[in-house]
């Protein structure tokens, strides 16, 4: 199943309770859905973009071009079956409660489910115990952003590539992201339940 939308900015149409905030953008056919925290840590405030702006975000843009889920990096960048959206959209002042973020989880999971991503990418300590409560079966404390950087996770219905906070790299944080991508790309990624074993027959239907 295919979305309908060709727009890459806020394709969905969400409407967060605060001014200015910093939409999803990127492919709504993705395969790819990059996961930041907010616009204070991963940029974006000024140009509207996800993972803009800082020179961290610039160096993760450049990490996933070269793995091949962008096409360009920029302002914005053009992406190839790639979406990225932040936990907490919102520009803050200072640093968001938890009630904050709680507020708006509920946009974020609507968007992460209506993208339907075949793998998940969070970038930061954060987004991946988000990504590790409510899209696995793993709870929150199981994650280890050093050993679990660019390895790969099965989810519910995601396969899940923790990140490194890009900011804190090292030279081979960076190469590892790029050599993970790009064997991703190179084998059947794609993740489908076959409700096959529910019909009269015994033909396989597999579905997102």
């Amino acid at each position: 199943m295919k979305n309908v939308t060709a727009r890459q900015s806020n394709p969905f149409g969400f409407s967060p309770p605060c001014e200015p905030f910093v939409a999803g953008y990127g492919d709504a056919n993705a395969d790819f859905h990059v996961v930041g925290d907010h616009p204070g840590v991963h940029g974006g405030a000024e140009s509207g973009y996800p993972f803009t702006e800082f020179e961290a975000s610039q160096r993760l843009q450049r990490a996933l071009a070269e793995g091949g889920l962008l096409a360009e990096t920029g302002e914005p960048p053009v992406v190839e079956k790639t979406f990225f959206s932040y936990l907490y959209p919102c520009v803050p002042e200072g640093v968001p409660s938890e009630r904050d973020y709680a507020d708006l989880e509920n946009i974020f999971d609507s968007e992460i489910r209506a993208i339907t991503a075949h793998v998940l990418l969070p970038v930061g300590e954060r987004a991946a115990r988000h990504v590790f409560a409510n899209m696995s079966a793993r709870p929150p404390e199981d994650v280890d952003m050093e050993t679990q950087h660019a390895t790969e996770i099965p989810g519910s219905g995601w396969l899940i590539v923790p990140v490194k906070d890009p900011a804190q790299w090292s030279d081979a944080d960076e190469d590892a992201l790029v050599e993970v991508l790009a064997e991703l790309r190179r084998r059947d990624y794609v993740r489908r339940a076959d409700l096959g074993r529910f019909l009269p027959d015994d033909d396989p239907y597999m579905v997102r």
